[in-house]
């Protein structure tokens, strides 16, 4: 794989399954790097017919997030213009012209169908007025200045939020003019039903339809709590009266999921007696106004993706192990999906389980199956990519670090014909966090890279998720410790095996991975060159600058952010560095990489700092596509020129 096969890969997202279970739905993305956008459509699988193939469902490019209606007979989902912000659609399921809902200014960002589906409800962020181009004459650096009253401000990818809360809105269908009629473009009316402060996120339709439910941080008054971890399923009636608040305020609560028989299901993560420890929380699924008994275990039950109820009331799920992922039928224990599959969506409707996962040669592929059987996989979106750049499978790896604890990884092998006599160079890869997981599945990072001729080193540390809440907790104070133990019993296990060139050695990361590479090298010389990306690099300053500084920084460095800094070990660097980072960057802000860079270029370290502009934290998976190819040929010129 080359920088240039970005364009090759395939995001599917969002399945929807019919009613009636006769075919799925689902958003199927790819990058344009020569428009330099993402081109989205709907895309339709029919399960009825064993080797079918998905066909395009509509033609524009910035559709996404279908939703059938109760019925079947209609498709909710999301469109863009070419410039502006998604709206509200709904198109009939059985062909035809879609037709547009909403004109919220900002865009709308979630939404749900009513159980007789003639009601939509929809979140949607409400800008102050005079800002966001609510004032035609009010440029954005001619509005009124921010006065800011609270730590919780800013969001990464999306910058100011408490002046442009998310609130949640209803639409009645049925209050459409008809198709014919004079006034058939005017587009029904949309009633806002939260108001005031603080966003309310991803509404959904409760006890049948009477209420609508959403999640946000409020009291059981109802009043906005700012600057807290802790978030509630909360619900008013159709006329945004009757304020409830459903869960007890102790706990950071996931979204709600309603199953066609009224089963209500959430996932909340414990925050401990200060309500703000959230390091290596797994949430618990809980059944909403029941005995509120857990579906699943805090300690070993990490979610891969959100679960889905199937028509019988049983809970699907999609759980963290060892780098993959298990979806597990809870109800009756039965596992539906296992092996070397990374699942990142499921949708279920009767006995009709679907879910998007990759494996080691496809990005995304749709996996069919009932819920009490096995999924099998329906499609082949990896034959874009496997064409002209087939990717190159893993080999497992097992390590044990100096203290007997196991640790696990993979190593990616440039291919046969690009060997060389002296062994390949080494690249270890870290991944962020630092609760997550790295997988052997196709991910174009380590793809790249073992297809320009470098063997990938990469792996689970303590500290990561998948392998149980101990494990990722572990880190809790204790950065630099037991994961460089094991980072290092990984790479050490990795050089005895044979092809590999201990000689040419080079460390890459980002975020919590930059932060990690930034560490190693500020703690040892057996590194040839490195590569530190949107790290954290210094607590102190991260604690002010960061959108999620505030808490992040309190948890997990605790007493020890000077010690555990990477900063305060930059002057013991000799390895020559690259430093990646980007300009809207407000989870690790880009102040992060320039105090690195200075400290590198002050002590004649050779180093170069690489600035992305109008990029955020995700630019690498999210980023503008023409940037992400960017991106992949610096890192490749600049192990070019440390590796070769």
């Amino acid at each position: 794989m080359k920088p240039g096969d970005l364009t090759k890969i395939r995001t599917l997202s969002s399945p929807t399954v019919h009613p009636d279970g006769r075919d799925v739905v689902f958003t199927v993305a790819r990058p344009d790097v020569e428009d330099n956008r993402y081109r989205t459509s709907l895309w339709r699988l029919d399960l009825r017919e064993e080797g079918s193939e998905p066909v395009r469902l509509t033609q524009d490019t910035r559709d996404s997030a279908p939703r059938y209606s109760p019925d079947g007979s209609r498709l909710a989902f999301l469109r863009g213009g070419e410039d502006g912000p998604p709206q509200l659609h709904v198109l009939p399921a059985d062909g035809g012209d879609a037709r547009r809902l909403t004109e919220q200014p900002l865009g709308v960002s979630s939404f749900g169908w009513s159980p007789d589906g003639t009601h939509l409800a929809y979140a949607a962020r409400v800008p102050e007025e005079g800002r966001y181009g609510t004032d035609d004459d009010i440029k954005p650096d001619q509005e009124a200045p921010r006065l800011i009253e609270h730590a919780t401000y800013l969001a990464d990818g999306l910058g100011y939020v408490l002046d442009r809360p998310s609130k949640i809105f209803l639409v009645d269908l049925s209050q459409a003019p008809a198709a014919d009629a004079e006034d058939a473009e005017k587009l029904p009316e949309s009633t806002q039903l939260t108001r005031g402060r603080g966003d309310d996120l991803g509404p959904t339709f409760l006890h049948g339809g009477t209420r609508v439910a959403f999640v946000a941080s409020r009291d059981r008054r109802g009043g906005w709590v700012p600057d807290t971890l802790v978030s509630d399923i909360c619900s008013v009636d159709l006329r945004g009266r009757g304020f409830r608040r459903h869960t007890d305020g102790t706990s950071s609560v996931g979204s709600l999921h309603v199953g066609p028989d009224g089963t209500a299901v959430y996932g909340a993560a414990d925050l401990g007696p200060s309500k703000q420890d959230f390091v290596a929380r797994n949430a618990v699924l809980r059944r909403l106004d029941g005995p509120g008994l857990a579906l699943t275990d805090a300690e070993t039950d990490g979610a891969a993706c959100p679960p889905v109820i199937a028509g019988d009331g049983s809970v699907v799920a999609a759980l963290e192990h060892r780098g993959d992922s298990v979806v597990r039928n809870l109800a009756s224990g039965a596992v539906l999906l296992d092996g070397h599959v990374s699942v990142s969506a499921l949708a279920a409707n009767g006995d009709v389980v679907v879910a998007v996962g990759g494996t080691r040669t496809s990005h995304a592929e749709i996996f069919v199956g009932r819920t009490d059987e096995p999924l099998t996989r329906r499609t082949d979106f990896a034959g874009h990519l496997t064409g002209t750049a087939d990717p190159i499978e893993p080999e497992e790896l097992n390590a044990s670090a100096n203290d007997g604890y196991p640790v696990h990884g993979w190593l990616f092998r440039p291919s046969t014909r690009a060997r060389r006599k002296a062994g390949h160079p080494v690249v270890l890869m870290i991944h962020g966090g630092p609760y997550a997981q790295y997988s052997g599945n196709l991910f174009d990072e380590a793809q790249v890279l073992a297809g320009a001729g470098y063997a990938v080193v990469m792996g689970n540390p303590r500290g990561g998720s998948g392998y149980g809440a101990d494990h990722g907790r572990v880190l809790k104070e204790a950065i630099g410790t037991v994961d460089v133990a094991d980072l290092t019993a990984l790479l050490d296990h990795a050089l005895t095996l044979p092809g590999l060139d201990g000689s040419r050695v080079g460390v890459q990361g980002g975020s919590y991975g930059g932060l990690m590479t930034t560490w190693l090298v500020g703690h040892t010389d057996r590194f040839t060159a490195a590569i530190s990306e949107r790290a954290v690099n210094a607590w102190d300053s991260f604690a002010g600058t960061s959108d999620i500084g505030w808490f992040f920084a309190d948890e997990y460095a605790g007493q020890f952010t000077h010690e555990q800094s990477p900063l305060t070990w930059a002057d013991n660097i000799t390895t020559p560095t690259l430093v990646i980072h980007s300009e809207r960057d407000f989870r690790c802000p880009l102040e992060q990489g320039q105090r690195l860079f200075a400290r590198l270029q002050r002590n004649g370290v050779p180093s170069k700092l690489l600035i992305f502009p109008g990029e955020g934290h995700e630019l690498s998976r999210a980023g503008q596509p023409r940037h992400r190819q960017q991106r992949f040929e610096h890192i490749l010129a600049w192990w070019e020129e440390y590796l070769r």
